[in-house]
């Protein structure tokens, strides 16, 4: 993946596709000052270099019927490496977890996970995360609410 030495434009481009994915590229090049080649050249070369990840619709996980939202802390028996890689393979094949990070400290990642109801997380946690492999201890803390749940990265254009 080639570097990409980013410029005031470049910086743009991210800022507004990180608050809006959809926006058109005729309209992007307007907005940052550009005509529409020259900036989906730079869009193409922000993906190619991996500033740019991805794109997908922010969807909300109640109105299709995940109502419950958990943060599973997980503890694990080992932190060998291999052990580590291991858990993460297995957090992949798990729909329910929504992301998963490694910690530092007493807890060795967290889980955020989506059920339909409280039921449903419970059973997932006694059938597939407490009886995987190396899963020592899981604290789990529900959800109340989401008040602050923004993409991407807080960062200067200039």
């Amino acid at each position: 993946m080639a570097r990409v030495r980013l410029d005031k434009i470049d910086r743009q481009i991210l800022a507004i596709l990180q608050d809006q994915g959809r926006i058109t590229n005729v309209q992007l090049a307007k907005d940052v000052g550009i005509s529409p080649p020259p900036c989906l050249r730079r869009v193409r070369a922000l993906e190619d270099a991996g500033y740019i990840r991805g794109y997908h619709g922010d969807i909300d996980p109640a109105m299709l019927g995940f109502g419950v939202t958990v943060f599973a802390h997980v503890g694990l028996q080992s932190q060998a490496e291999s052990d580590l890689q291991a858990f993460e393979a297995l957090v992949d094949k798990w729909p329910m977890v929504r992301e998963c990070q490694m910690l530092a400290g007493e807890t060795d990642f967290i889980l955020k996970v989506v059920a339909p109801d409280w039921d449903a997380y419970q059973s997932w946690l006694t059938s597939e995360l407490t009886a995987a492999p190396n899963v020592d201890q899981v604290k789990s803390a529900l959800g109340i609410r989401s008040s602050k749940d923004l993409p991407g990265v807080p960062f200067e254009i200039e």
